[in-house]
């Protein structure tokens, strides 16, 4: 049990070898060190799967968490996480989603589920509180997401996989409801450790320790998101599509396989298109606010629309404007299980391979007749459909083309096209995960998407990245969404993008100035920063609801914790400086040739950032900072 609030106090442990069930010993002391999500995840799997252990493996374990806030109707916090060995990295995986499974597991009584080992036959889990149920999955198996939620329990949580799980497409997905775990290729491991869906329910509720001071400090953080113009205007009217014109003016937009950066028919696939076009209504994950999500109806359903990275992926990246196939699309993937950033980079490559000769597949920019049909021989790994399943990093063993392969760690890059946003390039190259926009740090948000910070220098870039990294890993730990996060920019530079003072705010950014003030901030502890902060509400959130001690310091440095202890798993199964790379075409080919600094200055940043980290030259946490985050003795 614990002594802390939000908190259930169980981890369940499911042995799907002999079918059995225990509880997972996990203290208060590791409650405060490591929070919850995806932090926790991190630890459970270093402290139970060796480096040497693969994605198939039956050593391999899968980790789905929640946070302390999940469950205590905290703005956006249905949020949980999903952790394991990714089959598409080889490296240390975790994926966030917004389905209702993680509430439903508090529910239950859990704070977190890990599953070990593998079931001779495909089964389906049953989770009703302390009673655990293994049902035959035979007439599950080789159905799609939405047919095998329907098939059950309507009232429980539900994570399930489709066809692309079943046969282990590297980048195959989870869902709970419309929403996805997507990334790394979790769903890839559920199916091959035989499982179609676990459900869970239970009548129990995570309990705050100051209630009334909780409920009304919720109210109050309500109103802050919809009165902010990034959480309360642009998110719920247009949604994340909303970013396609502003990536557009600034040259973000990965266009053609990231051969540039704007597209000439980007208004066709926009958020302001989809919205006058196509939108039924707004919908959101439960407990949140912002309610970004885009309804729309493909062929008499009304389905969940596609996000940016969709939009843009299966747009601009592969020169489509027909913006009624990609919903069409969208949905046959989720349908699929499948992740749309890895199979639109993946695609995009394939057709750049055929292009330039190195690969005759009969996949061409421009030309969506057979992408359809694709889609549909990568999830059932069929023809071609077989090796684009293993992903852009398999590809460019083959065939060739490493120089234009768009993946960072055998992961795909999202959207964002970095040579004109470097910082987000750095965080591309040295995310824990691979290619992702989030897990590296998002810095686009300040060098375009929110303010408009020198997009091309180098300066700051380093200490913001580190900062916002750490940010971003406690407040996935809390349970909570990451676009709760927008808010944190303050609304008159926001509302006010060309005033002096916001101007003045994006130079005094890439100051020599603010760059040591951040890095004594990543630097810092409770000890040194022992006050709360107004724009990062989760810090008073957590303490109100657990009764934890929490300041600025404590937080950021359960952030710095979590992306460390990943990174020191992640260099056990042999990740060096020569890992945390970006193919040829972002680092030594100018974006714009009148721009010299249109291109990601990469090893200049590296540099810097492993200095900041406290990383040694070959991107490996030094001793003297493991001891200072208590990974080590």
């Amino acid at each position: 049990m614990t002594k802390f609030g939000g908190y259930m106090g169980k981890v369940l442990m499911i042995d799907l070898k002999d079918r059995t069930t225990s509880l997972y010993p996990w203290s208060d002391a590791e409650r405060e060190a490591y929070l919850g999500g995806k932090i926790m995840a991190a630890k459970i799997i270093r402290d139970n799967v060796d480096p040497h252990v693969g994605a198939f493996d039956e050593e391999n374990i899968l980790v789905i968490s929640t946070g302390p806030l999940t469950g205590t109707n905290a703005p956006a916090s249905s949020r949980f996480n999903i952790s394991t060995i990714s089959p598409l990295t080889g490296l240390l995986t975790s994926s966030n989603c917004g389905g209702d499974f993680g509430l439903n597991l508090k529910r239950a009584g859990y704070d977190a589920l890990i599953i070990k080992n593998k079931s001779e036959s495909p089964i389906w889990i049953e989770i009703n509180e302390d009673e655990v149920l293994f049902h035959d999955a035979k007439d599950l198996w080789g159905k799609r997401v939405s047919e095998t939620q329907e098939a059950l329990d309507p009232k429980a949580g539900k994570v399930v996989i489709g066809p692309a799980g079943e046969n282990l497409v590297k980048y195959a997905s989870i869902f709970s409801g419309e929403r996805a775990a997507g990334r790394g290729g979790v769903g890839a491991v559920m199916g091959d450790k035989n499982i179609k869906a676990i459900t869970v329910k239970g009548t129990l509720k995570p309990k705050a320790v100051h209630l009334e001071e909780t409920k009304e400090f919720y109210k109050k953080w309500i109103k802050h998101l919809r009165n902010h113009p990034l959480t309360g205007k642009q998110l719920p009217t247009f949604g994340t599509a909303g970013l396609i014109s502003l990536m557009q003016h600034r040259n973000i937009l990965a266009t053609k396989n990231f051969t540039y950066g704007n597209y000439h028919d980007f208004d066709k696939v926009s958020g302001e298109r989809l919205r006058i076009d196509f939108l039924i209504r707004n919908k959101g994950c439960t407990t949140c606010p912002i309610q970004c999500g885009r309804q729309v109806e493909v062929d008499g359903r009304v389905v969940k629309g596609p996000e940016l990275e969709t939009l843009a992926l299966l747009g601009p990246n592969i020169l489509n404007n027909d913006l009624e196939l990609i919903l069409r699309w969208n949905l046959e993937l989720d349908e699929l299980g499948m992740d749309t950033i890895s199979t639109g980079g993946t695609l995009a490559f394939a057709m750049e391979l055929n292009e330039k000769g190195l690969w005759e597949n009969g996949l061409e920019f421009g030309k969506v007749d057979n992408v359809l049909s694709i889609f549909n021989d990568i999830a059932y790994r069929r023809g071609i459909g077989d090796e684009l399943a293993e992903g852009t990093r398999y590809l460019a063993n083959k065939y060739g083309g490493a120089e234009f392969a768009m993946h960072s760690k055998g992961m795909e890059l999202s959207a964002y096209e970095p040579r004109s946003a470097v910082g987000q390039g750095l965080g591309y190259a040295v995310s824990n995960r691979g290619g992702c926009h989030l897990n590296g740090g998002y810095l686009v948000l300040f060098e375009g998407l929110g303010l408009a910070v020198d997009p091309y220098t180098t300066k700051s870039k380093t200490e913001l990245t580190i900062l916002t990294q750490n940010l971003m890993e406690a407040v996935s730990a809390a349970g909570n969404c990451l676009f709760t996060l927008y808010a944190m920019l303050p609304e008159y530079l926001i509302y006010n993008p060309n005033s002096r003072i916001t101007r003045l705010t994006n130079r005094l950014l890439t100051t020599s100035l603010v760059a040591s003030i951040l890095k004594l901030i990543d630097r810092a502890d409770e000890r040194l920063l022992p006050f709360k902060l107004s724009l990062i509400p989760q810090i008073k959130a957590i303490e109100l609801a657990t009764g934890m001690k929490m300041s600025i310091g404590k937080f950021l440095q359960i952030g710095d914790r979590g992306y460390n202890l990943e990174r020191i798993y992640n260099v056990e199964r042999g990740v060096r400086a020569k890992d945390d790379s970006l193919p040829h075409r972002l680092t030594k080919v100018r974006q714009k040739a009148d721009e010299p600094g249109s291109l990601v200055p990469l090893e200049e940043l590296k540099e810097k950032y492993y200095e900041a980290r406290g990383w040694d030259e070959n991107g490996i946490p030094k001793e003297v900072k493991l001891k200072r985050l208590k990974l080590i003795e």
